[in-house]
């Protein structure tokens, strides 16, 4: 059984089958929540061995999970006791922004800048508040860049931000950026991202 953090064939695969789910129903304008990222982090589990079954689909201040702290280039996450609170915030933020994009970008029309901007907005501030608070004990950047893949495709843009193996270049940058709450080099770096798309291999996750 293959190690939870490990770039592993039943990783890649557990990621592909909660990408292709995600992207579906993010086209259908499901409503997003922090309880999707649960499901997610439950199902891109399977099959793996985690340190403690209690982490799996767990968030950090819930019980058995009150004194977990995770860190990321030297930086720690928010607190577990402020993690709910936390996550709260950040689902209100989430719903208040889909409702606006939703009214304004219609399904199946072609976006313009103006309208593409603001979902690169959407999806850098999901992003980067998702790698500051870091909910999960282990598991939060794969679950950021599904947060990303959701929040495109819903408005038409292709799932352009790679689950594993982990982005390389300027997202190392970018996500220690998001740690202290600056998601203007995360802005830059998606954007740039989506032009260069349709040169990824589309075997990769």
């Amino acid at each position: 059984m293959a190690e939870w953090d490990a770039d592993s064939p039943e990783l890649h695969d557990n990621l592909k089958r909660v990408l292709r789910r995600v992207c579906r129903d993010a086209r259908h304008r499901a409503s997003p929540s922090t309880e999707d990222a649960r499901r997610w982090h439950v199902e891109t589990m399977q099959k793996l061995q985690v340190p403690n079954p209690q982490f799996v689909g767990a968030f950090r201040g819930e019980p058995n999970l009150e004194n977990i702290q995770v860190h990321i280039g030297g930086r720690y996450g928010v607190a577990a006791c402020d993690v709910p609170a936390a996550l709260n915030h950040f689902n209100d933020v989430l719903q208040r922004a889909v409702r606006r994009l939703d009214e304004w970008i219609p399904t199946d029309v072609e976006l313009g800048p103006d309208q593409l901007a603001a979902i690169v907005e959407v999806c850098a501030w999901a992003h980067s508040e998702w790698v500051r608070i870091h909910p999960f004990a282990n598991g939060n950047g794969r679950t950021a860049r599904l947060w990303v893949n959701c929040l495109a495709s819903r408005y038409g843009l292709p799932p352009f931000l790679r689950l594993r193996p982990r982005p390389e270049g300027r997202y190392a940058l970018a996500c220690a950026r998001a740690m202290l709450a600056d998601r203007a080099p995360t802005v830059a770096l998606f954007h740039e991202l989506l032009a260069s798309f349709p040169a990824w291999d589309d075997r990769e996750t």
